[in-house]
């Protein structure tokens, strides 16, 4: 299995970064799209790293955040073969603690090829789409709200779900932002590796140490590799790096890594 990151917060020289994750996957029965980045960078990238997106046979929608559907529309343009798979609740409303709208453009809401899901979805013997009912440990909503009718509620991120992908004898697991908290998503699914943002970002190394621990201690028990990006942030990355040494990986735009 490869996997190249098409928009991420950092990249390669001459490629396009921004706050926005979009994952370019080939299995050996698939080419999928996961997350589709803030903007249309992600397919500026393809482009110069040769990838057609025109192929590309199936795709997910990890949440509702316009940092990973702003591109919904550039790829309904450029791909006219791919069914989307979300949850049924992503076109929600979402905002930030600032009351500022950060989901997606309502406006696409009930193209015919998205496929909309509650619950979770086997779609072969290689891929299920996947929420996660089970906590572990609470989780931090860092002030996001989403708006149901006259009212603002906090979120409870109903609308995450995660791609598993199986290949031969290995599980793996892809996950947009892991907002539900990355220890209840290694608690709840076995997996070879996990591949995606941890959410870390607004964790400061020196304030929140300890639960930075708690999840160095998870990780490092759990006997996977981890390649991480996004929203994980820079400083909290390289702090689980000194702390669990080779199990923890940063992949960039423009990066490739193969599985096997």
């Amino acid at each position: 299995m490869r996997i190249t990151a098409l928009s991420e917060n950092t990249s390669q020289t001459g490629l396009c970064a921004e706050h926005g994750l979009c994952l370019y996957i080939e299995t050996q029965r698939h080419k999928i799209l996961f997350d589709f980045g803030a903007s249309g960078n992600f397919l500026k990238n393809a482009e110069k790293l040769g990838i057609d997106l025109g192929m590309v046979d199936i795709a997910f929608l990890s949440h509702g955040h316009y940092d990973h559907g702003g591109g919904l529309e550039t790829f309904l343009d450029v791909n006219k073969i791919a069914n989307i798979y979300m949850h049924e609740q992503v076109f929600e409303p979402h905002f930030n603690g600032r009351n500022e709208y950060i989901g997606l453009d309502p406006t696409l809401d009930g193209h015919p090829r998205f496929i909309k899901v509650r619950e979770d979805i086997r779609i072969d013997s290689e891929l299920s789409f996947v929420t996660l009912p089970a906590r572990k440990v609470p989780i931090e909503t860092s002030g996001l709200k989403v708006k149901r009718g006259k009212y603002m509620e906090n979120e409870k991120f109903e609308h995450e779900m995660y791609l598993q992908i199986r290949e031969g004898y290995k599980n793996y697991l892809i996950s947009g932002c892991s907002h539900k908290g990355l220890i209840n998503l290694i608690y709840a699914f076995r997996f070879d590796a996990m591949i995606g943002g941890f959410h870390f970002m607004k964790y400061e190394v020196l304030w929140d140490e300890d639960r930075l621990l708690d999840a160095a201690k998870a990780i490092r028990n759990s006997c996977a590799d981890y390649y991480t990006c996004h929203c994980t942030g820079s400083e909290q990355y390289q702090f689980l790096k000194d702390e669990i040494g080779e199990k923890m990986h940063y992949i960039a735009c423009g990066d490739t890594i193969v599985l096997e």
